[in-house]
């Protein structure tokens, strides 16, 4: 089956693999995989036999998370499956189910060309339960076959397992969990296979329209905004970094709503720039190559959307999906014009590669009138994040600390790592502007993620927010453990962590003083803005009609 949805009508999340659960290694098992914990006196062969820690530490295996060492055949006379031994060791920065995610991962990495691999669970470590472990193991095995192969002349060559098996005496309870964590990881497919997708050919329309499909099949709604809808809407972040390319933004709206009475409503925006050239501010030939991925967090927006029915998450969730490409045509903005973003703040544009922000801007507005009890954003927003935090660890800032802390927390579980930065008050006037009530950029080289991070808090209305800059976490160079050269998907696992185990906030949350206190210290928004920001407010979202949902 091949990733890329060469035809709109038919897209949507694929299986990666089937998953089951045994009491004993099926016959049919070409490959076993043993859980194994850092000083295990020995390792029990599934067909017989053991070996000794002694003999693993010689081969240099220690049970670290991602360790695997093959062991021999479980039958005496060579015929039966290769036994691997896989470390599940935990440490300061490897929870225990992330260790099994990565085991599981190294089974099917190690599997060659058999299609049917067994995972032995044996005695779990502390801290994990055998459905988190059912879980996790289905994650990372799932994972670990992704391919994107969409636009390849030929499918055929590497190997591909097609089934796991859980091999466990806890028997068929475990097998929800094992599905629970294959619908996760089908999910997480979905969003690669988006942001792998060449950027001519999933533009914002196309984008727009696979959304409208995949909430058809997954239970939730969907409204689209054409061009009409976003100038009448009054969102002007979209619609001016729109203006350069030939084609047309859109902005989609999801909702999903849960079986019973809600615990909270949560708002999810998404960047969406399906490619950014860097507009008249022009990136390199370089900068411009991985530009694609632009997209990665309205992907991971729709792709959570798209397993919440599955898993009966118990929040009603609402997605924003602000999509544009960022292009130096000849209707560009140009540096020093200025937009007026939906809440009626007004912005001057003197980087028009600081785009993201600007679409945002309308998205985290949208997002606001709907008076949730939390908004969370995803971007590819800034390179300073990488310089940072390399890539392999998401920035993370916002207004409320208990809400950052939850989504740090929810990252950690699902093996997604995060690190918090401040907003300080006294760094709001580095995007001070003298025409304007803001301005896109700081000071040159100088805390780039974090005068972004203030620049997105003005459009959120005091609500609890948080956002998480993807830039160096969306998108990776090499195949490791469960994820693969190109799409990563990050950020999908942590929102599902985090939604299915919400629970209110303490009454007395609120966010915290700094942020309040810089948006107290604004003080340069004109009448005409103050008046607009009224009207957003009273008019509400739109109502898209049928007509605005053609493309």
């Amino acid at each position: 089956m091949t990733a890329a949805f060469g035809d709109p009508s038919s897209p949507g999340r694929r299986r990666l693999l089937d998953v089951a659960v045994a009491a004993r290694v099926p016959g049919r098992a070409e490959v076993v995989g043993v859980l194994t914990q850092p000083g295990a006196a020995s390792v029990k062969l599934p067909g017989g036999g053991s070996v000794s820690g002694e003999r693993l530490a010689h081969r240099g295996f220690e049970g670290k998370a991602g360790q695997s060492v093959v062991l021999s055949s479980a039958s005496a006379d060579g015929a039966g499956p290769v036994v691997i031994a896989l470390g599940v060791g935990a440490g300061p920065d490897t929870p225990v189910s992330e260790g099994i995610r990565r085991a599981a991962a190294g089974l099917v990495r190690s599997a060659g060309r058999a299609r049917s691999v067994a995972l032995v669970m044996g005695a779990l470590p502390d801290g994990v339960d055998a459905p988190a472990a059912a879980q996790a193991a289905a994650e990372g095995a799932a994972l670990a076959t992704y391919r994107y192969l969409g636009f390849k002349s030929s499918t055929e060559g590497g190997g591909q397992v097609e089934r796991l098996t859980l091999v466990s005496n806890a028997g068929a309870s475990l097998l929800s969990a094992l599905q629970r964590g294959a619908a996760i990881a089908s999910a997480v497919a979905l969003v690669r296979d988006l942001v792998n997708e060449p950027p001519s050919s999933l533009t914002p329309t196309r984008m727009a329209a696979i959304s409208e499909l995949v909430a058809d099949r997954h239970g939730i709604s969907a409204k689209v905004f054409d061009l009409a809808d976003i100038q009448r809407e009054r969102l002007g972040g979209l619609a001016g970094v729109a203006r350069g390319s030939e084609q047309e933004p859109r902005m989609v709206r999801l909702e999903y709503q849960p079986a019973g009475r809600p615990r909270a409503t949560v708002a999810l925006v998404g960047k969406g720039i399906t490619f950014d050239s860097g507009g008249l501010s022009l990136k390199s030939g370089e900068g411009m190559m991985t530009m694609k991925n632009d997209m990665a967090g309205a992907a991971v927006v729709l792709g959570t959307m798209s397993v919440l029915a599955e898993l009966d998450v118990p929040v009603r969730v609402i997605g924003f999906m602000p999509m544009t490409e960022n292009m130096p045509g000849g209707r560009a903005i140009k540096p020093g014009d200025v937009l007026r973003a939906r809440n009626g703040k007004t912005m001057e544009v003197l980087n028009t590669d600081a785009e993201g922000r600007l679409v945002l801007a309308d998205g985290l507005s949208l997002a606001a009138e709907e008076k949730p009890d939390a908004i969370i954003d995803l971007a590819t927003l800034t390179g300073a994040v990488v310089v940072a935090l390399g890539r392999k660890i998401a920035g993370l800032m916002g207004n409320d600390e208990a809400l950052v802390a939850r989504v740090q927390s929810a990252g950690a579980q699902a093996g997604e790592r995060y690190w918090p930065l401040p907003l300080p008050v006294e760094y709001r006037r580095d995007i001070d502007s003298q025409v304007a009530d803001m301005k896109n950029i700081g000071n040159a080289g100088q805390a780039g993620s974090i005068i972004a991070g203030l620049f997105l808090q003005e459009f959120v209305d005091d609500r609890p927010w948080a956002h998480l800059d993807i830039a160096g976490t969306a998108f990776g160079d090499t195949d490791q453990g469960y994820t693969s050269r190109g799409a990563t998907g990050f950020g999908l696992r942590t929102l599902v962590e985090l939604l299915t185990n919400w629970a209110p906030a303490p009454a007395s949350a609120r966010p915290t003083k700094g942020a309040k206190s810089a948006r107290a210290g604004v003080g340069r928004t004109t009448r005409a803005a103050k008046s607009a920001r009224g009207q957003a407010k009273a008019s509400g979202p739109a109502k898209v009609t049928k007509s605005a949902r053609r493309h």
